[in-house]
């Protein structure tokens, strides 16, 4: 193999797959890269068997072929060259060279051939969005989901396909994202895909561009594809709880709140939690919404905000940090806030499909 390439579009080309590569791999084959150089093209490939990566870019290939080489390594040593252009030779024991303007390295490689396989899509049901609107659909969910949490379906987003419609759900148990969009897709289709985090949040960085996002459908696998870059996943298997009932349906409360001023004071009261109480008293009185948070150690915040809130005095306690969250995925300046009483969850809208739930805390003393 020789191939000549544009070092800066190959280190923007690493930015976008050496996060694929396990820092703990369970084989050693996965600690290293794929590269091939075939018709006028350098790919490079990523798995962690999980999570499989696949980015190109245009290249002068003198001489076609393949090798495996160590990422950790090889990135960081594009991104240490200063030189516009780069050389990589490969022979045939498997050994590479790196020539830079007058500097030259060798790298030993794994024969391409003990890589693993890239999965196959042809068969699988396929749509077409933009790559903001899946981005901000996966987004607006994913941050709710759960984090090495031992019932491993909340360790990732669920999206759901149904009468042209897609739904994305993330819960920890605690809070509760779900959005929803339509799509073109074959109407009959129906579908449930349960995304790893990990898939989720390389799509979010890496997906990209003017071209749509094609996406892939498969019953234990998708893929995601745009422009230069293609990312497989397998789906987290198991069953994903029923959200629905915990989506309030009616409730006794409803307000309007300015979306940044709260904000900005639940970053101010969260100040006086303490890691093993992050809960924070509301209290909404005609007019006023005040918030709470004490700790013997600390001391005591208490803000105010002007509400518009005509009823019975209320109180209930939240995560402010979870709050936050939700605030920070709302678009609108004002959002919309329901609840039935101190134990029931919390719903809160804006003009979007987005439904936000928040479990409320136990109440202590203000």
């Amino acid at each position: 193999m020789k191939v000549t390439v544009s070092r800066p579009e190959l280190a923007n080309l690493i930015g976008k797959i050496q996060s694929v590569v396990s820092s703990k791999p369970a084989i050693p084959i996965l600690a290293n890269v794929l590269i091939e150089a075939k018709e006028g093209m350098l790919t490079i490939s990523a798995t962690d068997l999980t999570v499989s990566m696949r980015a190109q870019m245009v290249a002068n290939v003198s001489e076609e072929g393949a090798i495996t080489l160590p990422a950790r390594r090889f990135f960081q040593l594009v991104r240490e060259l200063t030189t516009p252009e780069i050389e990589l030779t490969v022979n045939a024991d498997e050994i590479a060279y790196v020539q830079a303007g007058t500097s030259q390295f060798r790298l030993h490689g794994i024969n391409s051939g003990e890589f693993p396989a890239f999965p196959d899509l042809s068969q699988g049901e396929q749509f077409i969005m933009t790559p903001e609107a899946f981005k901000e659909m996966l987004s607006k969910s994913v941050f709710a989901a759960a984090r090495e949490d031992s019932r491993h379906v909340l360790n990732g987003v669920l999206m759901m396909i149904e009468n042209s419609n897609a739904t994305f759900i993330g819960t920890d148990g605690k809070r509760l994202a779900k959005v929803n969009t339509s799509i073109t897709v074959n109407p009959e289709h129906k579908s449930q895909s349960l995304i790893p985090l990990k898939a989720v949040e390389e799509i979010v960085k890496t997906m990209d561009g003017d071209e749509g996002i094609k996406v892939s459908l498969m019953p234990d696998k998708i893929g995601v594809e745009t422009g230069e870059i293609l990312m497989i996943t397998k789906l987290l298997s198991g069953d994903y709880p029923d959200v629905e009932r915990v989506i309030p349906k009616e409730s006794s409360y409803h307000l309007t709140l300015h979306r940044e001023e709260l904000m900005t004071l639940l970053k101010q009261v969260a100040l006086f939690t303490t890691d093993k109480s992050h809960s924070v008293h509301f209290s909404f009185t005609p007019g006023e919404l005040t918030l709470t948070a004490n700790s013997s150690e600390i001391g005591e915040g208490k803000v105010s905000m002007p509400v518009d809130y005509s009823g019975e005095p209320f109180e209930i306690a939240f995560n402010p940090f979870f709050f936050h969250d939700i605030l920070r995925h709302c678009k609108d300046e004002t959002v919309n806030f329901a609840v039935t009483s101190p134990h029931n969850p919390g719903l809160i809208t804006d003009s979007t499909t987005a439904n936000f739930v928040i479990m409320p805390m136990r109440l202590a003393p203000a």
